[in-house]
């Protein structure tokens, strides 16, 4: 069944005159089943959004509602029932979990009292949704936390985007902070690197360390996205840290679509390259994605490995995205609680100067 499209996070809503402040984690989303009906306006929602694709409005349009809106609601629902769970979709049941243990964590940790909720960017619950409902709580100061480490427009300057119209329809708007990016941050860096020696650990280390990121247009780049920069400076401290030198640990981009060029190499053609030069084992992480989605179960663990195993390698191994771990959890609440230092910790009030 899908889950509630009500979830404000694990503090529910009850209003706790103690909390001024709030952290709004955002991330995707996902249709509400796993149907052609349900995933139809979810991909109009994501796919309409300039941020994402920028081809003039007219055109695109046309493309979107007369051929793609008419064929890939079927394919993606086919690709959401391979991994779909009783409890509903995996980038949902994970998102909200990781909120619930970051509540916790920041309800015990002795700093100032914090509220947890959670929106997607596309679907439900929104970010206008969201907002209203922690302002009717009585939150005066909000942290706004993207789940992308790496920035790009397409991702976390849409959520501002989708931020700044919900602040906009407000009489009177939190203080507002966004943490723009946390690619390089050392905390989640360090949580990168125990969670794959964790996994070593557990079931011994494969012949390359594969790190696959989400793709944008190579324009995008161009025109001065920095998201490539800092995936690459993501792979960089991860190399550092896992002591590992350019060749047992390399870098590629997945889930392109269209015609134009995007940022490469593209992870199926490295895959196969990698199977067809003689690697069999397949180590396969995901530094993009802090929450496992459609992208990491369906694109990487299934159809990527079988492209591994066509070209001759014999497993490719994914490593979850980080989730709930304890390793994420505490990364992020000392991120959160950098990002709201300086914050007054009294009530908030009309008079008070926002910082």
């Amino acid at each position: 069944m899908p889950r509630s499209h009500d979830y404000t996070g694990p503090a529910g809503d009850s209003h706790d005159p103690a909390v001024q402040a709030a952290v709004l984690l955002v991330n995707l989303g996902t249709p509400d089943a796993p149907t052609a009906s349900a995933v139809r306006p979810y991909l109009a929602e994501f796919l309409g959004d300039h941020r994402v694709i920028d081809y003039p409005r007219w055109l695109w349009w046309l493309i979107l509602h007369g051929v793609i809106l008419r064929v890939r609601p079927a394919r993606s629902a086919h690709a959401y029932q391979r991994i779909w769970t009783a409890q509903g979709s995996p980038l949902r049941v994970g998102s909200e979990a990781l909120a619930t243990r970051l509540q916790e964590e920041l309800s015990h940790d002795g700093g100032a009292p914090v509220r947890v909720a959670l929106a997607m960017r596309y679907g439900q619950p929104s970010v206008q949704h969201q907002i209203k409902q922690l302002q009717r709580e009585g939150v005066r100061r909000l942290l706004v936390l993207p789940l992308y480490p790496q920035y790009s427009a397409t991702s976390t300057g849409s959520v501002i985007d989708a931020v700044a119209d919900a602040m906009k329809s407000l009489r009177w708007p939190p203080e507002l902070r966004i943490v723009n990016d946390y690619h390089d941050d050392a905390g989640h860096i360090e949580a990168l690197a125990r969670s794959i020696e964790q996994w070593w650990a557990a079931h011994g280390r494969g012949d390359r360390l594969l790190l696959s990121f989400h793709g944008i247009p190579e324009r995008y780049v161009r025109a001065g996205d920095p998201y490539l920069d800092q995936c690459q400076a993501t792979a960089h401290a991860l190399r550092q840290r896992l002591q590992l030198d350019d060749s047992q640990l390399v870098v590629s981009f997945q889930s392109r679509v269209g015609r134009e060029q995007w940022l490469q190499p593209y992870t199926d053609a490295t895959v196969r390259e990698l199977a067809t030069s003689g690697v069999k084992t397949l180590d396969v992480a995901c530094p993009g994605f802090a929450v496992d989605c459609l992208e990491t179960l369906e694109e990487i663990a299934m159809q990527n490995h079988d492209f591994f195993k066509e070209a001759g390698g014999s497993e490719l191994r994914y490593i979850p995205a980080l989730n709930d771990s304890p390793g994420q959890v505490e990364s992020l609440v000392q991120l959160v609680r950098r990002h709201m230092a300086g914050w007054p910790s009294g009530a908030a009030t009309g008079n008070e100067a926002s910082t």
